[in-house]
């Protein structure tokens, strides 16, 4: 799963016994060579469905991590391209990866940002914000949109009950809780915590008119259906 320049066994273990904050610290040197970047296949796909939505201006990657969603938006934005994320070691890396990109360290759950973008996206981030934290989330983003902006959230359909992702991301997610009960500080990463009739609910609920669209191109299950969506929020003019 990881390549010989990702992190050793130890380097995961000390991280995820740390906070969000400082585990993404630790781990943002080697973050890319780990399976948790964001696929390539899924930001082309993303990129590709975003085109059929433009032109943009200006866009923003929320979490942008090491900067892999900062390469969708330098394809569809027309104007400047801004990424936020809470951890200064994912940002130092993003820097690198995007000199001309401006990135801003905040908590995304209090974005400091009003009507200064056409278009924002979120890959992969989701599930380091509890349910109860979603709201604050969208309305930031709600906010930082201008009217008529658009909010785009690739995420995964969920895994056949047969599958061995479903039992591999029902067991994180129960090996996530443990370790939240009885360490601090909480590292909180689920799989499972935001479904799509959440994420509609919620989206809905901070103002956004809510679409989705099925990234065929990132592959199918057996049954036809696509692996990978592309929730399209709009905000209202």
């Amino acid at each position: 799963m990881f390549s010989p320049q990702g992190p050793s066994l130890r380097e995961l273990c000390v991280q995820a016994l740390s906070s969000v904050e400082r585990g993404y610290d630790l781990l943002a040197p080697k973050f890319d060579h780990t399976p948790f970047r964001t696929p390539d296949t899924i930001l082309d796909a993303t990129a590709q469905a975003l085109a059929e939505q433009g032109p943009f201006d200006r866009g923003l990657d929320v979490c942008c991590g090491t900067g892999a969603g900062l390469t969708v938006l330098r394809r569809v934005c027309e104007q400047g391209i801004t990424g936020v994320d809470f951890s200064a070691g994912m940002l130092e890396q993003a820097r690198r990866a995007d000199p001309q990109a401006t990135l801003v360290r905040a908590d995304a759950r209090a974005l400091p940002f009003t009507g200064d973008f056409d278009l924002a996206v979120t890959l992969g981030a989701l599930g380091h914000f509890l349910p109860a934290e979603r709201p604050a989330l969208f309305e930031g983003v709600h906010r930082a949109l201008r009217p008529g902006g658009l909010f785009a959230l690739p995420i995964g359909a969920p895994a056949p009950l047969t599958s061995l992702w479903h039992w591999a991301e029902l067991g994180f997610d129960l090996a996530m809780v443990v370790r939240n009960a009885v360490l601090r500080p909480p590292f909180v990463m689920y799989y499972r915590t935001a479904p799509l009739p959440a994420l509609r609910r919620d989206l809905t609920a901070a103002g956004f008119t809510v679409d989705t669209v099925p990234l065929t191109a990132v592959g199918r299950h057996r049954d036809g259906s696509a692996r990978c969506w592309l929730v399209l929020a709009r905000k209202p003019y």
